[in-house]
């Protein structure tokens, strides 16, 4: 049963490959950012208590975050694995999330900061289904509109160069800890995030396949 959880920094990939790797792998893609929301829209209770955090533009404690992801990792398509993407953060929440679901491997994607920098200050967004574009490694086939619908697409506040270099500091002092942590235990694969989508996708099955 895989049950991976996928690190790196802001603009590293994580989102894109955690969804081809969860098609892959026939197991379901959990990003905690995702669980929220849905949770808010459900109206569920854990998502009302959660929906007071975000209005008021706090973080949503780790007690509560815990709570919902043990409610979705506990429905029967996460049975027979999954993949989380945005959890854990630090860790503390790395030690949590083993008392309620140990963790088979932890894939690291590595990229330069440099590379970082320029691949989120050139990413754009599809507001309507999502979809995340770059205008270096993967643009939308016509300028400023998606795929998918046509939509203009619009860059968020926090892709802009000084926001993004306080992103990248934030990771480095809370999650990049977890590197570490993983690695004593043995669970810790890098992945070389260089290259198209593709070849990373790549990379990341061979990685998986070599300690299958």
């Amino acid at each position: 049963m895989p049950r991976i959880v996928l690190l790196g920094p802001p603009g590293v990939g994580k989102g894109t490959q955690a969804k081809v790797l969860a098609q892959h792998l026939h197991v379901p893609h959990l990003s905690t950012g995702d669980l929220l929301r849905e949770s808010v829209r459900a109206k569920s209770s854990l998502g009302e208590e959660a929906d007071v955090y975000m209005r008021a533009g706090r973080l949503v404690p780790d007690d509560l975050v815990l709570r919902i992801l043990r409610e979705r990792l506990g429905r029967a398509d996460a049975a027979t694995g999954y993949i989380l993407d945005g959890y854990p953060r630090n860790v503390a929440q790395a030690n949590e999330l083993d008392r309620i679901a140990p963790i088979d491997r932890v894939l690291s994607f590595d990229l330069p900061e440099s590379a970082l920098v320029v691949r989120l200050t050139q990413r754009w967004t599809c507001p309507k289904c999502g979809t995340a574009y770059n205008l270096a490694t993967r643009p939308p086939k016509v300028p400023g509109a998606c795929d998918l619908d046509g939509t203009t697409l619009v860059q968020r506040a926090d892709d802009a160069p000084a926001a993004v270099r306080t992103r990248l500091a934030v990771y480095r002092e809370q999650t990049e800890p977890l590197l570490e942590h993983y690695r004593r235990l043995g669970r810790l694969t890098p992945i070389d995030a260089r290259g198209t989508p593709e070849q990373v996708a790549q990379r990341l099955r061979t990685a998986l396949e070599g300690r299958s």
